[in-house]
C-alpha cells in the first residue's frame, strides 16, 4: 500500500462547488466496483463509528440508491441519490439529497459528478459537487464534511487493499 496517495480537496464558495481529487492505489475496475455496487459502499463509505446500509440501489440512469448513515446509538440519516448519467468506469454523475426515512428528500440537494481514470496500477477519481445554494454547501462543511469525507476515502484506500490483495 502506498501511503502518499493524492487528496486534494478544494471549495469554491463563488460556484457553490466542492472539488475533491482522490487517488488509490487499485485499478479502475476495482475502484468503479466501490461506487457503484452496494454492498461494497456500505462497507467504506459512513466515517467511523457510523455505518452505511443501503435499503435499496438501482445504478442505472434514472435508478437510485436509497440509503442511511446510522450513528452508534441507532440514529439513521437518510439521503436519495439519482443517477442521472452513466458511463462505464469512467463517469457517473447523481442528484444527492438528504431524505426522510420515507424518501421524501429534503431541497436543496447537490450535483456530483464522478471521473475516474487510471495509470500505472493507480486510479484518481475526481468528485466535483455543485451545491443549489451556498447556504446548503456552507452548512455541509459546517458539519464536517470536509473531514467525514476524508475519513470515508480513508476507509475505501484500506478496503481496496484488502480486496486487491495490495
Amino acid at each position: 500500500m502506498t501511503n502518499n496517495l493524492l487528496f486534494d480537496f478544494t471549495l469554491d464558495k463563488a460556484t457553490k462547488t466542492v472539488f475533491i481529487n482522490r487517488e488509490f492505489d487499485a485499478d479502475l475496475s476495482l475502484v468503479w466496483e466501490a461506487f457503484t455496487t452496494a454492498e461494497i459502499l456500505d462497507q467504506w463509505v459512513a466515517p467511523k463509528p457510523w455505518s452505511s446500509k443501503t435499503k435499496f440501489m438501482d445504478f442505472k440512469v434514472g435508478g437510485r440508491r436509497f440509503y442511511a448513515m446510522v450513528s452508534p446509538e441507532g440514529q439513521e440519516r437518510w439521503a436519495i441519490q439519482k443517477y442521472t448519467s452513466i458511463t462505464p468506469k469512467t463517469n457517473f454523475k447523481m442528484f444527492n439529497a438528504f431524505a426522510d426515512k420515507d424518501e421524501n428528500p429534503e431541497l436543496p440537494g447537490s450535483d456530483w459528478d464522478y471521473t475516474f481514470s487510471e495509470q500505472n496500477g493507480k486510479t484518481t477519481v475526481s468528485i466535483t459537487i455543485y451545491n443549489e445554494s451556498l447556504a446548503r454547501l456552507e452548512k455541509m462543511i459546517e458539519m464536517g464534511f470536509k473531514e467525514g469525507y476524508a475519513m470515508s476515502m480513508t476507509n475505501l484506500e484500506n478496503l481496496l487493499s484488502t480486496l486487491s490483495n495490495k
